[in-house]
């Protein structure tokens, strides 16, 4: 028998009872009886009658013990009735209670005594017994018990089951300690206890479904009490507060593992919407940096499209790349809370997984490199396409000058009127032309060379260009055919022509050259220029200034030719000979060659002047491409300097995970106190830009590479501070200490040796042995532990273990946490056992929110037992796990 039987005395048969407590015993053990026989609408009056044929002994049994007892004799006869009590009593003497001088004859004779004592021996086995309060006996843990929950209360002192609850005050304390609600405690007074007993026995029957088992009067008139009423009443508190409590420790229990859930389904439609919104705004922005064409083809449209795309850059794209490291931190942290609650991963819509946003944004980056590059292409083709088409019309211009007229002086018949030595003269005169026309063969190749580039380039005005070159080629053609035809009727001619005009020959000889040197002069020193570089301006220079130093030599042959010129006037006006003023050898004059002369003298000191705004300008270039050289040379370096930092921290793992987040919280923000260092360098480039520079010899870096960079430092400092969080969230959720969380880090690192934060299966495996697994070592033998250890860390088979999904490894096997069947178990406590819960069960036990929520969801309970709106609470426990669908 039980110690909370060896502890109360033996029922003794001669001992008699004080009236007074038999009064009490007989009115509580009465009440005590209704209050579980009412579950049956059944009820006693008299325990000296009541209990005579054992029917309704039996059937109080049975209600308190939840167990089915023989079937008891109907009939009335005295046999009948033994025989009914006895099946009583034996079944209490089956759980464990021995009974003490307590025969079926006094209970069935109505012994008042014997009676009591039966009542008293069910009472300790089935209401006090269960009472367990740090392992002692039933009545010294509910004497525990009360004292604690008294405590609290000074003018409160239970020390035994009856002086000290005369007051009435320890039975007010015990309700108001679980239910403040129900009594204004503070108001009662010590030494009013029949109020106090009145006010407590009629809030227990009211709100508690404890009936009255005593009676104040008796209580405050005894010396003391009965303690065996007192306990039988004290019990019912105890049970009554102890279901409450399971209650709301079950209540507790569901409202943690919903409100689990209703973060995760956040969680989860954020993710949705952060995804969505980004693929959206990605399929938006791809055609148009995948269009190659401009409004107009020319430079100021292509400019115009640059600093569309650089507003783009600077103003539309940096939020969306703040999403995106959003996004990729809400989903890893969401699928961290997923494993440490034993919930299936989460699965995105189609199409909308981090792996197809990375698509997504590496093709938006691919298509930004592409547009970028094509854009600059394109500017720089317009410019070269400006250029050119301006050297075009010159040289052209230049051409159709010399060329007008040509062809009509070759196709003159005049020298069949002219004498003999006239003859002679324009035979002479022809000669000079053919040697002006070959100095002007270079200038009609060069027009057909940039009619060709011009084509290649897809200038705009092609047809006009190719229409100009074409009559300038087809009038070329015919000038070499006529000079060719002319030529041979002179040399049909030659042999009758013997006299020549020295002076003129010699005029027309030097002249020609001379006047030809100066259109070329002329037009080099006219000529347009482009350069990208100081290097490339001071070539120019030192040809110019080459130039200018045969100049003198210029200059003395002007002087003899313009000689010449003097001579053959000064003869004319000697000898009075008017026609010696013709040349007959060339069409230029003395006055000719002075214009273009004094013209090419006044060219030298423009030339001068605009090589040295080039000059001006080239340098100014340099300084831009200095400045960026500088600020960028500082900032490459910079920025892969904390990228081996962050690098560092992440795998020396010192200090604690806090520090950790803390340190990269702090480096977050000096990381973001740089940036200004970023928009200065932006404003420099985009100077640069503006100012047509494509190339700087002075650094490595551009401002693609810094952004790139800068990109990337940003990236690798969020995801740190994501996988510590998540590393804290895991300690945390799990209960592991910071010293195994350092352990398992070790661990990790001492065999990852090339720091790449992943391990290799046979790295995985030696790391597992290391720990301790039980895993073989040879990596070539079947090992069926390791395949599966493979497959919890590597469900997606990449060849690869990452610390976090280590860590997850690690540490479930070390830590526990809810599962399906403690919820289910905790629905059963709030449905009363039943294996289904209705929604007035859930509204009164559950938060309004986390209520709705359950009955939302849960299914109908389809049990032969079911009553209208019953609800399936085990599926509903089963899908919270991934285990059946919601």
């Amino acid at each position: 028998m039980n110690d909370y039987m060896e502890q109360e005395e033996e029922w003794d048969r001669e001992v008699v009872l004080d009236p007074a407590w038999e009064r009490q015993q007989k009115k509580t053990f009465t009440a005590w009886c209704n209050s579980h026989l009412r579950r049956m609408n059944v009820q006693i009056d008299d325990l000296e009658e009541d209990f005579k044929n054992g029917l309704r002994l039996i059937l109080l049994l049975e209600v308190i013990s939840g167990e089915k007892l023989p079937k008891p004799e109907r009939g009335n006869l005295r046999f009948h009735k033994i025989s009914n009590v006895n099946k009583a009593l034996e079944f209490i003497e089956r759980k464990g209670v021995k009974l003490v001088s307590i025969g079926a004859e006094e209970i069935v004779d109505g012994n008042l005594k014997m009676t009591l004592g039966m009542i008293w021996t069910i009472i300790l086995r089935f209401a006090i017994q269960d009472i367990s309060v740090e392992e002692m006996t039933a009545k010294e843990g509910l004497l525990l018990w009360c004292q604690r929950k008294t405590a609290p209360y000074k003018n409160v002192n239970i020390a035994n089951f009856h002086t000290s609850w005369k007051d009435g005050l320890g039975f007010c304390a015990l309700i108001h300690r679980h239910r403040p609600e129900l009594i204004d405690y503070h108001s009662l007074k010590k030494d009013d206890p029949y109020t106090n007993l009145n006010t407590a026995f009629e809030v227990a029957e009211k709100y508690l479904d404890i009936p009255k088992m005593l009676d104040p009067d008796e209580i405050v008139n005894s010396a003391k009490p009965d303690e065996r009423s007192i306990m039988t009443y004290v019990s019912s508190y105890y049970h009554a507060f102890s279901g409450a409590q399971q209650a709301e420790t079950a209540a507790s229990r569901i409202c943690k593992v919903l409100g689990v859930n209703q973060e995760n389904e956040r969680l989860m439609d954020e993710y949705e919407k952060l995804a969505s919104d980004l693929l959206e705004w990605i399929k938006k922005k791809k055609p148009w940096l995948e269009d190659r064409s401009l409004s107009e083809d020319t430079l100021p449209a292509a400019q115009g499209k640059m600093d569309e795309f650089r507003g783009y850059r600077r103003g539309e794209k940096p939020p969306k790349i703040e999403q995106k490291g959003r996004l990729e931190t809400n989903f890893n942290t969401l699928q961290t809370r997923l494993r440490l609650n034993n919930r299936p991963a989460f699965m995105p819509t189609e199409g909308k997984m981090i792996g197809d946003i990375n698509k997504a944004w590496k093709g938006l980056e691919t298509a930004e490199r592409g547009f970028e590059e094509w854009l600059l292409s394109e500017m720089r083709r317009l410019e070269r396409l400006d250029h050119l088409a301006k050297k075009f019309r010159l040289k052209c211009q230049i051409h159709e000058d010399w060329s007008s007229g040509k062809v009509e002086m070759l196709q003159e018949l005049d020298y069949k009127s002219l004498s003999l030595h006239e003859i002679k003269a324009l035979r002479r005169k022809h000669e000079a032309f053919q040697s002006d026309l070959a100095a002007h063969q270079d200038r009609v190749e060069q027009i057909a060379a940039i009619a060709q580039e011009l084509n290649d380039l897809e200038y705009p005005q092609i047809a006009e260009v190719n229409t100009r070159c074409q009559v300038i080629c087809d009038q070329w053609d015919t000038l070499g055919a006529l000079t060719v035809k002319r030529s041979q009727a002179l040399d049909d001619a030659e042999t009758v022509l013997d006299r020549i005009d020295k002076l003129h020959l010699e005029f027309a000889i030097k002249a020609a050259p001379f006047y030809n040197w100066m259109d070329g002069a002329r037009e080099d020193l006219g000529d347009m220029f482009i350069v990208h570089s100081v290097e490339e301006i001071q070539e120019l220079m030192d040809a110019h200034e080459k130039f200018k130093k045969t100049l003198p030599d210029a200059q003395s042959e002007y002087d003899s030719i313009v000689q010449l010129a003097n001579e053959v006037v000064q003869i004319g006006n000697q000898y009075d000979i008017k026609c010696a003023l013709q040349n007959p050898y060339t069409a230029l004059k003395v006055q000719d060659i002075t214009s273009k002369w004094a013209d090419l003298n006044n060219l030298v000191p423009e030339r001068d002047e605009a090589l040295n705004r080039e000059t001006y300008k080239q340098q100014s270039h340099e300084q831009l491409r200095l400045q960026f050289a500088n600020k960028a040379n500082v900032i490459g370096p910079w920025i892969a300097k904390q990228m081996e930092a962050i690098t560092a921290v992440t795998m020396s793992g010192s200090g604690t995970l806090e520090d950790q987040h803390h340190y990269m919280v702090q480096y977050d923000s000096a990381v973001n106190q740089f940036k200004p260092n970023i928009d200065e360098l932006e404003v420099i480039s985009q100077r640069v830009q503006e100012a047509m520079i494509f190339e700087n010899r002075h650094t490595e870096f551009t401002m693609e590479t810094i952004r790139v960079g800068w990109e990337q430092l940003l990236t690798a400092i969020q995801r740190n501070i994501s996988e510590i969080d998540n590393q804290i969230l895991t300690r945390d959720s799990k209960g592991i200490t910071e010293e195994q969380l350092k352990e398992f880090r070790a661990s990790f690192q001492h065999f990852d040796k090339n720091h790449s934060l992943k391990l290799e299966p046979f790295e995985f495996r030696c790391c597992l042995m290391s720990l301790g697994y039980a895993v073989k070592e040879d990596d070539k033998a079947q090992d069926p532990e390791f395949n599966r250890i493979m497959l919890i860390c590597d469900p997606n088979g990449t060849g690869y273990i990452t610390f976090q999904a280590f860590l997850d490894f690690v540490t479930s096997e070390v830590t526990d946490t809810d599962t399906a069947e403690q919820v289910m178990t905790s629905f059963k406590v709030l449905a009363g056992n039943k294996p289904y819960i209705t929604a007035d069960e859930l509204r009164r036990e559950l938060p309004p929110d986390q209520a709705e929520y359950c009955i939302a969801r849960m299914a109908a309970y389809t049990g032969e037992d079911a009553v209208p709106g019953a609800l399936d609470y085990m599926s509903f426990s089963t899908a919270l796990y991934g285990e059946s669908d919601l």
